[in-house]
């Protein structure tokens, strides 16, 4: 029950259909209060979708999906109100100066004019754009808009800020940034729903994610739970020789060595080695002074295309 209480999203056999196609298909998900929670899959995992119906820009199909206790289906009004949104897409007004953007989208959620101004004056500083509150937009550069972006979602102090692919385009710099701000309104009680590409980012930011594919979620966890569990902790990645076909180079490698555990995947050109111990592996095989090798430790990265492949989804 306490638990329970402590949820700010749940969804139950959620599914969105557009005609015969099933772009979210009878999913069950919840985000717990505080927490950072990621959605990661391909291009059409149907990760969008999602978030299009949490903020009910899109209407659920079938199966329950609740904001703070509340159907979205039946309390539209009430969820928009107590929820951030950041768009995947900048659709900040150009016409308007950087802290009039704030104070006129402040208008839509009834705040009053004084508090508004209050309200982007903090939230300006807060993201480092106190300075450039009466510049015209296109002044700005890519990552202070996206800082912009954040901040008008959070001008109505939501209890839950929904984030598509926040940091989308952006330099390491501006990347680095948000990703400070963020884990800062987190620790400041504010529970986070993102979506990104970036696996370091949902490395950096989530508490748990799911991984997503063809509508469906293929498993659930901490990065770190889903690393050990689907990729161990080291990888070898061995580049086959020019005209060299995969079984030939684990011929080749491997031989009568074994693999004593490690788990062996191949794509086009490189042969990956998943495994606990990888200079222990690394002293049995065969390698040559020919072939290319890099040794790294395991990262999400590694979860996400072994569950998903490596072939390029559009």
């Amino acid at each position: 029950m306490k638990q329970n209480n402590d949820l700010i999203l749940n969804a139950t056999d959620l599914t969105k259909r557009f005609g015969d196609f099933t772009a979210v298909d009878s999913i069950s998900f919840s985000v717990r209060k505080g927490e950072c929670f990621g959605f990661l899959g391909p291009n059409g995992a149907g990760k969008t979708t999602i978030m299009r119906m949490i903020t009910n820009h899109l209407l659920v199909t079938e199966g329950t999906l609740s904001v703070l206790g509340m159907n979205v289906s039946t309390n539209a009004r009430k969820v928009k109100s107590r929820i951030g949104i950041v768009p995947q897409e900048n659709n900040l007004d150009m016409d308007l100066t950087v802290i009039d953007n704030l104070i006129i989208y402040s208008r839509y959620h009834g705040i009053g004019k004084r508090e508004a101004n209050i309200r982007s004056t903090q939230l300006l500083d807060f993201f480092q754009l106190a300075e450039h509150a009466q510049s015209p937009l296109m002044r700005l550069s890519g990552g202070m808009k996206r800082r912009l972006l954040i901040a008008r979602g959070l001008i109505n102090e939501p209890k839950v800020l929904i984030l598509d692919e926040p940091t989308t385009g952006l330099d390491p710099q501006a990347r680095h940034l948000i990703w400070q701000k963020l884990r800062a309104l987190q620790s400041q009680g504010t529970t986070l729903v993102l979506t990104t590409h970036y696996m370091e980012e949902a490395e950096q930011l989530c508490d748990r994610l799911v991984i997503m594919d063809h509508g469906k979620i293929l498993v659930e966890g901490s990065p770190v739970e889903l690393i050990k569990e689907h990729a161990g902790k080291e990888v070898l990645e061995i580049r086959l020789l020019e005209n060299e076909g995969r079984d030939d180079c684990i011929e080749s490698v491997i031989g009568d060595a074994g693999l004593d555990g490690a788990e062996v995947e191949c794509s086009t050109d490189t042969l990956y080695l998943y495994t606990e111990d990888a200079m222990a592996l690394l002293s049995r095989i065969n390698i040559g002074s020919e072939r290319s090798i890099l040794h790294r430790r395991a990262s999400l990265e590694d979860v996400f295309l072994r569950l998903t492949g490596r072939e390029l989804k559009e």
